[in-house]
């Protein structure tokens, strides 16, 4: 059983595919970019949890976050509504970002037989974390088949 692995290095693919991307990290989103060697855009991928709907499927419940770092901009600010930086830039193409990938994914996850949640939530991400950074994590839920396990022989 390796659908969790297969699962990362799918999804660390199409990342590293993307033009705007340049790090590709994993695990709790508390812990996003402590590392001193990210270079942003950054996509994060969270597994948060599994189960066993039926014999023959696995589910996981799948986090992808994109962020860009937000920069602040030194000239004087004249109008109210937009700030002095490049929050709504950095909002609009990690989205973007995340929408090129879930695309993808369903095509191709209907080609291999893996269904994928109709409607993920998305949650917007606004200075957040340890770098002042902006984003969008996607959230859904992948039921992969198990066909690497045979009961019979398992006994």
């Amino acid at each position: 059983m390796n659908q969790y692995t297969q699962l990362l290095y799918y999804i660390k693919r199409l990342a590293e595919s993307d033009d705007f991307i340049n790090t590709v990290s994993k695990g709790d989103f508390t812990k996003l970019d402590l590392k001193k060697a990210s270079i942003f855009p950054l996509l994060h991928i969270n597994i948060t949890g599994a189960g066993f709907p039926s014999d023959g499927t696995i589910n996981f419940n799948v986090q992808i976050g994109a962020f860009d770092i937000r920069d602040k901009n030194k000239e004087i600010k004249t109008d109210n509504f937009w700030e002095n930086d490049n929050e709504v830039d950095n909002h609009n193409e990690t989205l973007s970002v995340i929408n090129r990938i879930w695309l993808i994914m369903l095509k191709d996850f209907e080609k291999n037989n893996i269904t994928a949640s109709e409607t993920p939530s998305l949650e917007i991400v606004t200075e957040d974390y340890s770098n002042l950074i902006d984003g969008w994590i996607i959230t859904f839920d992948v039921t992969m088949p198990n066909i690497e396990i045979n009961l019979c022989e398992t006994i």
